[in-house]
């Protein structure tokens, strides 16, 4: 297993990898016409393009023989905020996703990040238990925006 920077290769991995995810994790919270429009908007090519040279911006793989998860983190002075986190389904339970965090909270640590957010939908038991497995604890709840309808979302924050 490793977990390493994305580069312009990883692109088409990352995407099939997010719409999978949302494909297994979203059935009943998000439409599959829902879901295919925000894959379409936050992983099409160019999006991921600029993502991986924003500055502020960490966006790594976990990787065995292919890519099988992802991280997308962002981060400010002090804060950092975990903006997605997937391992394919066919993958999970293998370690991947605690790879990725535990690279991600280092890498942002290494930073000067103190603290780190993680923003996931209410309505997904599995990434609200799987932050809370690993020490996150909730802070709050908002709304976020995806293909114009409003959802309900969790910020778990974790001391660095």
């Amino acid at each position: 297993m490793t977990v390493r920077p994305a580069g312009p290769d990883d692109i088409d991995a990352v995407r099939r990898v997010a719409e999978r995810s949302w494909a297994t994790d979203y059935p009943d919270i998000l439409s599959r016409e829902t879901a295919e429009a925000a894959a379409e908007e936050w992983y099409d090519a160019d999006s991921l393009a600029e993502e991986l040279d924003a500055e502020r911006t960490l966006l790594s793989v976990a990787e065995n023989e292919a890519v099988v998860g992802f991280v997308h983190a962002t981060w400010n002075d002090d804060e950092g905020y975990i903006l997605r986190l997937y391992v394919h389904p066919d993958r999970r339970g293998e370690g991947f996703g605690r790879e990725l965090l535990t690279e991600t909270r280092a890498a942002l640590a290494d930073r000067g990040v103190d603290r780190l957010n993680a923003m996931v939908l209410a309505a997904n038991d599995s990434g609200n238990e799987f932050y809370e497995r690993f020490g996150f604890e909730r802070a709050d709840e908002s709304e976020t925006v995806i293909d114009g309808d409003r959802y309900r979302e969790n910020r778990y924050v974790l001391d660095v």
